[in-house]
């Protein structure tokens, strides 16, 4: 079967009626029994398993859900409902009664998993060879590393077997291997996708990541998983980007670059030259370049791994270390055990250095409006990694490790081939909730690179995602159940909706109370004549979070325009007219909240 399970792909094929859900993962099915055996999954789910979750869009149509039939894979240091969580270690298997939290909103986005994927032991590494489950190699040149920890993950998207999948970001995690394998690969400001239902490495800093063929693919899976969860004490709401950034405006964007006694290739001059080139495509788009001094960001990633952070890998799964030392890889044993050593002054005393670092770093987003790094300065075989794990694996963090203590966010983006066909890539960074920003730019840069997605290299759309930066924001009017203190609000607060004000719509509406619930919902309806003025409240949503909102209105309800009573007009919702015939009329009450006093 000739199928792209890029996104869009895929949503097209289904609106059209070219395909079946089951035909689809029947199709992923075979691709990974006949794939080339590169160490991958950790586990699979059957035939029988993969259709349970099918089954749950029976009776559902393609538009209904955002991810609707969309394949995909799982890291194995997050959680699947019933399926070994292993983090890469057998010893410390369990098998979980729910799923992690972007799980499930996946799923319930209508997403099908299909297996959990091979990793770096603990989620310790950038390399992928440091798994009891056989290295993850390169599905490029197999003699060559696939990037780690989330190896498994970036190799079943090159090869075609999902059309995304998810894994970690701690020290550079989500970013390395898409760099390796011609990928998207979205970190996101840290808390903005919940961890909980996720293998610790560095609990403070963790994030889970997105690898997509696409921008605009990762855009998707995005604005479904990016919701506030309350239950997790690292998760954030979106906010509008700090420091006073604007954003990254399309053109006339300023982007900082490395001198060029910190930029590190490691002797690689392939590498050299393709950042230069990819420098010449950010100015092409627009973009003006300014040399930066990036020295705090190497001195923050040297805390990483040489400050008390390991000691958070430590305290991770210190009873289980304590209990079964020998389950571990030596030189993960050896890291990790590392942590046991710092005390409560190193602590407080790197606390203090990386609040001097996080300052002086500050002092660069007031030049530019994204940062432009190689992803990695280097690719290394598998033979050379084996040979000095350590150092090697240090070299490729150089440009990665320094994000999440400097509450980054970042895109890395396919920008080339060296002579010998193995991919390169760059890293587009800026200061937290600029994540929609870095999409926008990443999907016009990965357009002029020409270097396609994945092994197959894939075409990639020449258009922007469609939602906009995480920071921007739409105003929403709502006039029923998602008004503040109502039972749907929390799907507004729970994608960083905040409340811009109370108001009344323009005199020509009519307020139905639809049948059926719970919980009950109104209807507003534009009529010529015989209107009345409804109480209603404007929300501001992130637009990143809007895709994912507006898939859940059900008909007969809409997201139209609506007149305020000031003359002017904002989205929000609207009601078919149709459904006002079998809807009790509730205009004279002049609102919905004075409605539901009455009906109390």
């Amino acid at each position: 079967m000739e199928l792209s399970l890029d996104i869009a792909g895929l949503r097209a094929a289904y609106r059209d009626g070219r395909y079946t859900v089951t035909q689809v993962l029947d199709e992923v099915l075979r691709r990974i029994d006949s794939a080339p055996q590169l160490n991958v999954w950790i586990t699979r789910l059957t035939r029988e398993q993969v259709m349970d979750y099918v089954a749950r869009l029976a009776g559902r149509r393609p538009g209904e859900l955002p991810l609707y039939g969309i394949p995909f894979a799982i890291k194995d240091n997050i959680d699947l409902a019933g399926v070994p969580t292993t983090a890469a270690c057998a010893e410390y298997a369990y098998t979980p009664a729910e799923s992690a939290f972007v799980v499930q909103r996946l799923i319930d986005a209508g997403a099908i998993p299909v297996g959990k994927t091979n990793l770096d032991q603990f989620a310790t590494g950038l390399n992928g060879t440091r798994s009891p489950y056989g290295v993850c190699a390169n599905p490029f040149n197999p003699d060559y590393i696939a990037g780690g920890s989330s190896s498994g993950s970036a190799v079943s998207v090159a090869q075609q077997l999902v059309s995304f999948s998810l894994g970690t970001d701690t020290a550079g995690s989500g970013r390395v291997p898409a760099a390796y394998n011609n990928l998207i690969g979205l970190k996101p400001t840290r808390g903005l996708l919940s961890t909980r239902g996720v293998v610790p490495a560095c609990r403070s800093l963790d994030c889970v990541s997105v690898f997509a063929f696409n921008a605009q693919d990762a855009q998707s899976v995005f604005e479904v998983a990016a919701a506030y969860d309350r239950e997790e004490p690292f998760a954030r709401p979106a906010e509008t980007p700090r420091l006073g950034s604007r954003g990254v405006p399309a053109q006339g964007f300023r982007f900082g670059v490395p001198r060029a006694d910190q930029l590190e290739f490691f002797g690689d001059e392939a590498y050299a030259r393709l950042f230069a080139q990819s420098v010449r495509q950010l100015e092409a788009l627009g973009g003006v370049p300014v040399e930066i001094d990036f020295a705090p960001f190497l001195a923050a990633a040297r805390l990483l791994y040489e400050g008390p952070w390991v000691s958070e890998r430590y305290a991770a799964i210190e009873d289980f270390i304590g209990r079964h030392a020998d389950a571990l890889l030596p030189v993960t044993r050896a890291i990790i055990e590392g942590g046991a050593r710092p005390g409560a002054v190193d602590a407080f005393k790197a606390s203090y250095r990386l609040a001097e670092l996080c300052r002086q770093s500050e002092r660069v987003w007031e030049q530019v409006d994204v940062m432009l790094t190689p992803t990695a300065g280097t690719h290394y075989s598998v033979a050379q990694m084996l040979a000095e794990p350590i150092r090697c694996n240090s070299d490729l963090g150089y440009y990665t490790n320094f994000m999440n203590l400097l509450d980054l966010a970042a895109v890395a983006v396919p920008s080339g081939f060296t002579e010998s066909s193995l991919p390169f890539g760059i890293t587009l960074v800026a200061p937290a909730f600029t994540d929609g920003d870095l999409l926008r730019l990443a999907a016009r840069l990965h357009a002029a690179a020409e270097t396609g997605a994945g092994l197959a290299r894939t075409a990639v759309p020449a258009s922007e995602p469609a939602a906009g930066v995480a920071g921007d924001e739409m105003a929403i009017a709502v006039c029923g159940a998602h008004m503040g203190g109502l039972p749907l609000n929390e799907e507004l607060t729970g994608r960083g909706g905040r409340l811009l004000m109370r108001t009344r719509t323009a005199p020509c509406y009519r307020l139905y109370a639809l049948p059926g619930g719970p919980p009950v919902r109104p209807g507003l309806v534009r009529v010529d004549e015989g209107g009345g003025a409804i109480e209603l409240e404007v929300w501001s949503l992130p637009r990143w979070a809007v895709g994912g909102f507006m898939a859940g209105i059900p008909a007969p309800l809409a997201i139209g325009r609506v007149q305020l009573e000031d003359g002017g007009a904002v989205a929000g919702f609207v009601c078919e007219a149709y459904a006002a015939a079998a809807a009790e009329d509730v205009t004279a009450l002049g609102g919905w909240r004075a409605y539901l006093g009455r009906a109390s």
